[in-house]
């Protein structure tokens, strides 16, 4: 193309431009340019502040070892997690606990880790009920079967309670649970016994005052009810012969072969072969994860209170406390796997 016709093509778009404009109608738009969102950055939940708020530990009877075990654990997180007011107490145990917990009627609850593994699951007691939000928060120690009769009662062996007035523990406890797990495991129907259904001070008064022959505890050791009506009475604490331990947890897994330790009680001079089980804290899994990390971090940076609120908290420890049926609170993960304790 020519030089000349070049210049005429330029110089008729220059005016046809100016005619658009003359006529009013507007220039292009200039479009700006989409805005780059940053990076979405992960914020570590730790660095979220505590909600403040009150915490209700739910425990069992004043008898057991959970309430003054709780009570110990409260005063931990009151007077250690800025924000935090914590009490322990008093419930029907495991068992109501677990369903407190998923009803938001309590922050915590001590549970045996039967109950929380049957909860979780949905089964036994707990069939048909959805309480799969349950989390652990950590790893507490162990509890022991105690079958307890006075020294005079005549009572020697499970065989030997058949016809006699028998107390299972308080309704809807672990104790009660247990109670009926190892008895049916070992061929016994419930209607073979007259059943009360008592917590462990009740159990106390009534083999006291002779108004039941068999009082049961699933407990930690030793435990102050027990070692109260040892100060008193004569006991005897029936024992479990390796045929009975091996049937009991063959039905049961989640049991395990122990013995009460020598010792604690009066007159109990050797260990007594029985059953054992364990005991976790558990939270809903909608608990804030800095509060559970705050509550961990100050259990365990006060063991030595805890141990002298109550011997049994001498087994708890860093190296056992993500030991657990039921998966951890997201929390607690954190918590233990920046100690090395999980990985």
């Amino acid at each position: 193309m020519s030089k000349v016709k070049v210049g005429m093509s330029l110089l008729v778009t220059a005016l046809l431009v100016v005619s658009i404009v003359a006529m009013g109608c507007p220039p292009p738009k200039v479009v700006d340019p989409v805005p780059v969102e940053p990076p979405v950055v992960p914020v570590d939940p730790l660095d979220e502040p505590i909600i403040p708020g009150f915490i209700s530990i739910g425990t069992g009877g004043v008898g057991g070892i959970f309430f003054p075990y709780g009570g110990g654990v409260a005063k931990i997180i009151t007077d250690h997690v800025p924000g935090l007011t914590a009490t322990a107490e008093v419930t029907g145990a495991s068992v109501a606990n677990v369903r407190l917990v998923i009803a938001g009627e309590m922050e915590i609850g001590h549970s045996t880790t039967d109950v929380a593994y049957t909860a979780f699951k949905g089964i036994g007691v707990f069939e048909g009920e959805d309480l799969t939000a349950l989390r652990a928060l950590f790893n507490t120690h162990p509890s022991f079967f105690h079958v307890i009769t006075l020294a005079d009662s005549g009572i020697y062996s499970v065989a030997d309670i058949v016809g006699k007035r028998l107390s299972t523990g308080a309704p809807g406890s672990t104790t009660e649970m247990v109670t009926v797990n190892v008895l049916t495991a070992l061929g016994f129907s419930m209607d073979q016994f007259k059943v009360s259904r008592l917590s462990f001070a009740e159990n106390v008064t009534a083999l006291r005052d002779g108004v039941i022959d068999v009082g049961t505890w699933i407990v930690g050791f030793p435990t102050s009810s027990i070692i109260d009506l040892a100060t008193t009475h004569d006991i005897r604490i029936i024992s479990f012969s390796p045929e009975e331990q091996a049937r009991v947890i063959a039905a049961h897994p989640y049991m395990h072969a122990d013995a009460v330790p020598a010792g604690g009680y009066r007159g109990i001079d050797k260990p007594v072969p029985t059953f054992g089980v364990g005991n976790i804290y558990v939270v809903h899994k909608d608990m804030q994860f800095r509060a559970v990390y705050e509550i961990l971090k100050a259990v365990f940076e006060n063991l030595d209170f805890l141990r002298r609120v109550h011997v049994a908290a001498e087994l708890t420890t860093l190296e056992t406390g993500a030991i657990s049926p039921i998966p951890l609170h997201p929390g607690a993960e954190r918590f233990f796997r920046d100690r090395g304790i999980i990985e």
